[in-house]
Parts: structure tokens; sequence; C-alpha cells
């Protein structure tokens, strides 16, 4: 039911969004683990509340407590994570790269889930964020998991529909409010 709340808000020009979402979502050849947890820390990525509101609960409904918990990790870990290794990497100086981060990251080796499903969401989540660093690592790890480049394009595809989703939305709300 979410899934259609949100679908049906999407205005008529964004008619593309609605399709992809759909697809992405219902169509998906994910493990539901992988999907909803892709779900979720993308929802939770996108900052934006629309999207969040109507996803989480069918995405809480289809994960176990420790995925659900796992996949706001991964949203979590990766909000600090793609803004100090993007800042690291987008600096020109290089001597940035040599400093220790001396940042808890713990969670990153033990998600509490399969490391491949953490390391997915981690990566959709990079992909909102748009850390190329992080992207590059964690499709790294994946691709030694032999995890398939189709699987991962699935992950970041969730992604970028769901952030387009959201700054869609979000913007109908404030055009709304202020009509």
């Amino acid at each position: 039911m979410a899934l259609d709340e949100l679908k049906s808000a999407i205005p008529d020009y964004a008619k593309d969004l609605k399709l992809n979402l759909g697809s992405v979502i219902g169509n998906s050849d994910l493990p539901k683990q992988q999907l909803w947890g892709t779900v979720l820390s993308c929802a939770i990525a996108t900052r934006s509340p629309i999207v969040l509101r109507e996803l989480e609960p069918v995405a809480k409904a289809n994960l176990s407590p420790e995925a659900y918990t796992a996949a706001k990790a991964a949203a979590a870990i990766m909000a600090m994570n793609n803004v100090y290794y993007r800042t690291r990497h987008l600096l020109s100086d290089p001597e940035y790269g040599n400093l220790r981060a001396g940042l808890r990251m713990n969670v990153i080796g033990n998600p509490g889930v399969e490391k491949v499903d953490f390391e997915l969401w981690s990566l959709a989540v990079s992909a909102i964020n748009g850390c190329g660093l992080c992207l590059d690592s964690h499709e790294q790890v994946l691709r030694k998991a032999d995890v398939s480049r189709e699987t991962i394009q699935e992950a970041f595809k969730i992604a970028a529909v769901l952030q387009a989703v959201g700054a869609t939305l979000d913007a109908e709300q404030v055009l709304a409010d202020n009509a």
C-alpha cells in the first residue's frame, strides 16, 4: 500500500519516476533482505520525510529486526563516512589521505547481517551522498565477494530513483505550502 501511495503522489510531469519506482522495487531480482535493506537505507539517505514515512513500514515488515537495524546503521555510518572521505578526496592536498581518520566505524566490521548485504546498502547510500571513494571501496568488496555488476547496479538504481522521488515530492510539498 505504501508504495502505491508514494507512486500516486508523484506528479504527472514526473511520470518516469512513477514507472521507475514501480520497476526498481516491484520488479527487483534482489533477495528480499537486500531489496528492503537497500530501500530503507536509501529512504533514510534521501532525507525526504515523505519517502521515509511511506517506505519505512513496508521495509520493517520485510526485514528481520537485525536487518532493519543494520540498514539504518548503514545509512548512519555512511552519512558520516561519505562526507569525510568525499572531502578528503576533493581536497587538492594529497597529504590528507595519509592522515588517520580517527573516526569510529565499528558497525562496518560487525553489522549484524551478512557483510555483502551491508556493503550493498552502504554502496547505495554512497551513491545518494555522492562519494566516489566510498562507491569504489564498497564496489570492490562486493565484486571480491562475487556479487554481480547487475546486482550492484540494482542497488544504485534504487538509490537514484528514491533520491529523485524524494526531491520531487519534497519540492511539491513546499510549492503546495506556498500556494
